[in-house]
């Protein structure tokens, strides 16, 4: 039911206006079971959107691990492929469940509701705090509130790029080489985001 229930944020309706009877039958799964499992539409979200991000956060929380064990101020360029590196790997051009990944991204960092904010729960929560500190040590000039804002610029930019990778494809598919290129453009440029000076205000 995963699939389906990401592929309902991508559409107009949204997450709120779909019920999960409209959810149900395109998964062919029972109502009467979603009640049971998870309680209401919103458990429902919830549990798909943090069992669609958790190998990301794996991912990021294991090149953080390896990175912080060999120093403990990594250079911001390696920090940023060891958090955006992930988000291109598990979100792949011409891949439909990379596509619904990254539209699920999108719509968390967009959705105004505290409620669609919450989905990806305290796991994810505890993996950006990590490379928040990281990123602090090695970018002492950037206030909290500024290195946040460039932080969710990386999540921003990475699912964009991908979703847009997705729904304009190049004709045929899309070679390694390519997708390797996106990935290294990415991170030549958000390091570059990361690293420029405070702003002044």
């Amino acid at each position: 039911m995963d699939g389906e229930v990401v592929a309902v944020l991508g559409r107009s309706a949204g997450s709120r206006g779909t019920s999960v009877r409209a959810i149900t039958k395109l998964a062919g799964a029972n109502l009467a079971a979603v009640g049971y499992h998870f309680g209401s539409k919103a458990e429902l979200m919830a549990a798909v959107a943090r069992r669609v991000v958790e190998p990301i956060n794996a991912a990021q929380r294991a090149g953080l691990d390896t990175l912080l064990a060999r120093t403990p101020d990594p250079p911001a360029g390696e920090l940023v492929e060891a958090f955006a590196g992930p988000l291109f790997d598990e979100m792949p051009a011409g891949d439909e469940g990379g596509a619904r990944t990254s539209r699920l991204i999108v719509t968390i960092l967009s959705d105004p509701a505290e409620e669609v904010r919450s989905w990806t729960g305290p796991a994810e929560d505890a993996v950006r705090e990590r490379y928040l500190a990281a990123f602090a040590r090695v970018l002492p000039g950037l206030s909290p509130e500024e290195l946040r804002f460039r932080m969710r610029g990386i999540l921003a930019v990475t699912a964009v790029d991908r979703l847009e990778a997705h729904q304009r494809p190049s004709p045929g598919c899309v070679s390694p080489a390519a997708g390797e290129a996106a990935r290294r453009w990415a991170i030549t440029f958000l390091t570059a985001a990361m690293t420029a000076p405070p702003t002044r205000i």
